[in-house]
C-alpha cells in the first residue's frame, strides 16, 4: 500500500474519543420503519434520531444500504447508523490500483469512479450494496475461484468503536479478521482501502450454453472455472425428472477495447407491493420455459455492459415487492465438492415436494482461496441459492429441511441472506463465531446476532 494512500485513508482520524456527531441514522426512503430486502422488517421500528454522539449512549447498529435479505441489518429497538450521508471516495491511484473510500459509498459508484481500466475484484448481485456492507459480510462473486472473497482485497480499514476510539486496522490483525465478515458487530467501519483489479474494460464477453440437467452442470463447471474469470449457472427450479437442474451455464471475461459499460439503468419498477405474490408455479413455469429457450441450442456469445452481467435484477426497481406482502426467504448454502451434486439434487427435489417454486436459482463453484475473516460464508465448495415467497409455516418447514441437507453434507448456510435459521444451524455453519463475540462492541448488536449468537451464549452460560 502506498504511503500516500495510507495517509489519506487515515486522514482526519485520531485514537482519542471525540464528541463530534456521527451521521444521523435514518431509514431507507424515510419510511416509518426499515424493511430488509427480504421483507418484512422488525415489528418495532428502528428509531431515527437527529444525531448520535460518541460515546454511544445505548445499543445501535451500523447500516449500509439494507440490501441484506434478513435481520442482520435490523435492530428493532435501536437506531441504525446510516453510513451513506456524506460518504465519498477519497483517493484513487491508477499507478497502484488502490482506492480509498468511505464505508457508505456504493459499489456501483466505486465501479464508475475507477472505470474503464480497473474493476472491483469481487462484486455481489447488486451495485447498491455499500463498501462497508461488502466488508462486513465478506461478500463473494462469480469469480471466487480466482479472486476469493472481498476481504482478501482490503488493505486497510478504519473502525470506530462505540467509545469513540478509532482503530486503523490491517490484514493479519485480530480485530481486522473479526471485522471482515463480522456482520458489523465489532464497530462502525468508516473507511477502507481496497486493491483493485486491472481489466481491459469493465464490459464482459459473456458466453452462455444450455444445460440439459444437473449432471451436465457438474460435468462442465470445473472446466468453466479454469477457463474464465467468471462462471455461474441459472437453474430452472421447476424442471423435474431427467431435466432436473436444466438451465444455462454463463461464463464471462472482461472484453478488450472500449466496450459498453456504465451503471444499471432501471427500465422498470414495481411501484407497490401486490396483495399476493406474483411469483408462483404458473408464472414461473412460463417464465422459465421462455428464459431457457432464449439461448440457442448452440449457445451464444456477446459483449455486454458490466451492469447487465453483474447486476441484472437492479434494472427492475423494488423487484422484491413481486413476492407479496410477506416477502421472500433466500436460502443460500455452500456444500463441499464431494457431496455437492447429491445434496443439490435433494434440495431441488425438496422444493418440488413442498410445493414451492424458486424464482432465482443459482449455482456456482467457490474456490479454495482462504478468507482473512474469522467467520465467512465463502469457502471451497458449490453454492446453491434459492428464493421462495413466504407462505408461512410451509415455507419455514421447507427451509428447515434445506438446512438439514446442507449441514448433513458438511456445508454452511449464509447468515446475511437469512432471517430464520436456528441458533444451532448458525453454530454449525460458523463455528468460530465466539471469537467475534469476544471482541464485539458492547453497544453494537443486530436482531440476527441476538437471535443466534447471543442465544447460544446464554444457553452455554446457563449450562455452565
Amino acid at each position: 500500500m502506498s504511503d500516500r494512500a495510507l495517509s489519506r485513508a487515515a486522514a482526519g482520524t485520531s485514537s482519542a474519543a471525540e464528541g463530534r456527531a456521527a451521521p444521523a441514522p435514518r431509514r431507507e426512503g424515510e419510511a416509518a420503519r426499515f424493511q430488509p430486502w427480504g421483507l418484512p422488517g422488525p415489528g418495532d421500528a428502528s428509531r431515527a434520531v437527529p444525531a448520535v454522539h460518541f460515546p454511544l449512549p445505548g445499543l445501535a447498529l451500523p447500516f449500509g444500504a439494507g440490501r441484506s435479505y434478513g435481520d442482520s441489518c435490523t435492530l428493532a429497538d435501536g437506531p441504525l447508523l446510516d453510513a451513506r450521508p456524506g460518504a465519498r471516495i477519497h483517493d484513487f491511484d491508477p499507478s497502484t490500483g488502490l482506492v480509498v473510500a468511505d464505508a457508505g459509498v456504493s459499489l456501483g459508484a466505486l465501479m464508475a469512479h475507477v472505470a474503464p481500466r480497473f474493476m472491483l475484484p469481487v462484486v455481489p448481485g447488486t451495485q447498491f450494496a455499500t463498501l462497508g456492507g461488502a466488508i462486513a459480510n465478506d461478500i463473494h462473486g462469480k469469480n471466487h475461484h480466482r479472486r476469493g472473497s472481498f476481504g482478501a482485497h482490503v488493505e486497510a480499514l478504519t473502525l470506530r468503536r462505540s467509545d469513540g476510539y478509532r482503530h486503523e486496522l490491517a490484514p493479519g490483525e485480530p480485530l481486522f479478521a473479526a471485522t471482515v465478515g463480522g456482520m458489523g458487530m465489532t464497530g462502525i467501519i468508516e473507511r477502507a482501502a481496497v486493491r483493485l483489479m486491472p481489466v481491459a474494460s469493465q464490459a464482459v464477453r459473456q458466453a452462455t450454453v444450455r444445460l440439459s440437467g444437473l449432471a451436465d452442470y457438474f460435468a462442465r463447471a470445473e472446466e468453466a472455472d479454469a477457463a474464465h474469470e467468471y462462471a455461474v449457472a441459472w437453474i430452472d427450479s421447476l424442471a423435474t425428472g431427467d431435466r432436473l437442474g436444466r438451465g444455462h451455464l454463463i461464463t464471462g471475461d472482461h472484453a478488450k477495447g472500449e466496450a459498453p459499460g456504465g451503471r444499471t439503468r432501471r427500465r422498470l419498477t414495481v411501484p407497490v407491493t401486490p396483495p399476493v405474490s406474483l411469483l408462483n408455479r404458473l408464472t414461473l413455469g412460463a417464465f422459465n420455459a421462455l428464459y431457457h429457450a432464449r439461448v440457442p441450442r448452440g449457445g451464444e456469445t456477446k459483449v455486454v455492459p458490466a451492469s447487465a452481467f453483474f447486476f441484472p435484477l437492479d434494472a427492475v426497481g423494488h423487484w422484491n415487492r413481486l413476492y407479496g406482502p410477506r416477502g421472500l426467504h433466500q436460502h443460500q448454502s455452500v456444500l463441499p465438492h464431494a457431496h455437492a451434486q447429491e445434496a443439490v439434487r435433494e434440495m431441488l427435489r425438496l422444493a418440488h415436494n413442498h410445493g414451492h417454486a424458486s424464482f432465482l436459482t443459482v449455482l456456482k463453484r467457490l474456490g479454495a482461496n482462504q478468507s482473512p475473516a474469522i467467520i465467512s460464508f465463502a469457502r471451497s465448495g458449490v453454492t446453491l441459492t434459492l428464493d421462495f415467497p413466504d407462505k408461512g409455516p410451509a415455507t419455514l418447514a421447507l427451509l428447515d429441511a434445506l438446512d438439514r441437507v446442507t449441514l448433513q453434507a458438511g456445508g454452511a448456510i449464509n447468515p446475511y441472506k437469512d432471517r430464520r435459521m436456528s441458533a444451532a444451524a448458525f453454530d454449525q455453519s460458523m463455528p468460530d463465531w465466539r471469537l467475534v463475540e469476544a471482541v464485539r462492541d458492547p453497544h453494537i448488536v443486530s436482531d440476527f446476532w441476538r437471535r443466534t449468537a447471543l442465544a447460544l451464549s446464554r444457553s452455554e452460560a446457563d449450562a455452565a
